[in-house]
């Protein structure tokens, strides 16, 4: 059985409120819904979180630890230890980042990124959080991107076999590595293959959509599932047949009613299939 997750939109929200909109939203999966300073709040989300049967599924570390500015580069390190440090006290599946930049925009395109210094830079980056935390119950994932590493199922493959730490697992972003008109047209083809080569190690998968723009140059959107291309039908039945509670979150939507608007389409797609959510 999968689970979908996503977010609500809340105005004071309070664990309960919070709970209480995800429920109605059939939500039964979340990114982290605190900064984990307060632990009294912190205990209050996993309660509700309890009784609802929602899964704190995620703790974002979004950071650059790969930075060539090395002060940025040491407290984005040390943000991601905080960070996943957070996953494992309260039992999320994964604390996710990306690997970083090495240009001046965190999450942007460089020309040193997809270089063999790049990948072991972020190879020694990744064993050293999960060396100095040594968490006993969540796992450190990158998720990919198109100009970086791991921006395809080979890359996730060496990086998985290069940084050789049990702590360390795969989260799977499909839209994230749809780069070209090859793999827009056929995303069946990219999922089936990343599923083969990675699906046991999958523990969190983001639900986005991709649009072609029919304008010069290509250019590529991202947009509310079912508005796109991606082959929701393969993605689902794919992840179904990997027999594990796994988080489906939708992400990266700007109001409740978009992620409404894409909960039924995913809904819609997994009910023809047969598969739970």
């Amino acid at each position: 059985m999968l689970r979908l997750g996503g977010q609500v939109y809340i105005d004071n929200q309070n664990p309960e409120l919070w709970a209480k909109a995800m429920q109605e939203a059939g939500f039964r999966a979340a990114p982290c819904p605190f900064d984990g300073q307060d632990n009294a709040l912190i205990k209050a989300y996993l309660e509700v979180a309890k009784q609802y049967d929602i899964l704190i599924a995620e703790v974002g570390a979004w950071s650059n630890p790969i930075s060539l500015d090395q002060e940025k580069a040491k407290q984005a390190r040390n943000y991601c230890a905080e960070r996943l440090a957070l996953a494992d006290k309260i039992e999320a599946r994964v604390c996710v980042n990306i690997a970083g930049s090495r240009g001046e925009v965190w999450d942007g395109p460089h020309e040193l990124n997809l270089t063999e210094d790049t990948f072991a830079y972020i190879v020694d980056t990744v064993r050293s959080i999960i060396d100095e935390v040594k968490p006993t119950r969540a796992k450190y994932a990158l998720e990919m991107m198109p100009w970086v590493y791991p921006n395809s199922a080979d890359s996730y493959v060496k990086l998985l076999q290069a940084i050789d730490r049990p702590q360390f697992a795969v989260h799977f972003d499909p839209v994230n590595i749809i780069n070209s008109v090859d793999t827009y047209y056929n995303s069946d083809v990219l999922i089936h293959d990343f599923i083969d080569k990675l699906g046991e190690h999958i523990v969190n998968v983001h639900a986005k959509d991709i649009l072609l723009q029919p304008k010069l140059t290509m250019h590529l959107d991202e947009v509310v599932p079912g508005r796109g291309n991606l082959r929701y039908d393969v993605l689902l039945q794919r992840l179904d047949g990997l027999q594990r509670d796994i988080p489906v979150i939708i992400e990266h939507l700007s109001s409740n009613e978009q992620y409404s608007e894409a909960a039924a389409h995913i809904r819609k797609v997994a009910s023809g299939l047969n598969v739970d959510l």
